[in-house]
């Protein structure tokens, strides 16, 4: 993605945070960013009135379990409902399933 692509969530106010990446010999990209994840959803935690979260990663777990305790969580979203940590599975009613939203979203195939 170029850096035109973010334009439109910064004029949103979405504030990105871009961490370095490192290229594998096997030319896969990795981006470890749960610690990082972590960090600045604790830093900013006054800062928001409530967090939404994408991934399907367990490590995520206890910030997602604590921000729905403190009722920080507006939702979990997790891109594949076929894979995600079961360690989610009791948070159901928080989670959102971005497979479920290329039909809502007009984007199912079809032309409208």
């Amino acid at each position: 993605m170029t850096t035109r692509t973010y334009t439109p969530f910064c004029k949103d106010g979405y504030i990105l945070v871009f961490k370095p990446t490192l290229k594998l010999p096997s030319g896969k990209v990795k981006g470890n960013v749960d610690a990082e994840l972590v960090l600045h959803a604790m830093i900013e935690y006054n800062n928001y009135d409530k967090a939404l979260i994408v991934t399907e990663d367990g490590d995520l777990h206890c910030l997602v379990d604590y921000l729905r305790k403190k009722d920080k969580l507006l939702k979990l979203m997790i891109p594949n409902k076929e894979s995600f940590s079961s360690l989610f599975r009791r948070l159901m009613p928080h989670i959102i399933f971005m497979n479920n939203m290329r039909k809502m979203l007009g984007h199912d195939g079809t032309q409208k």
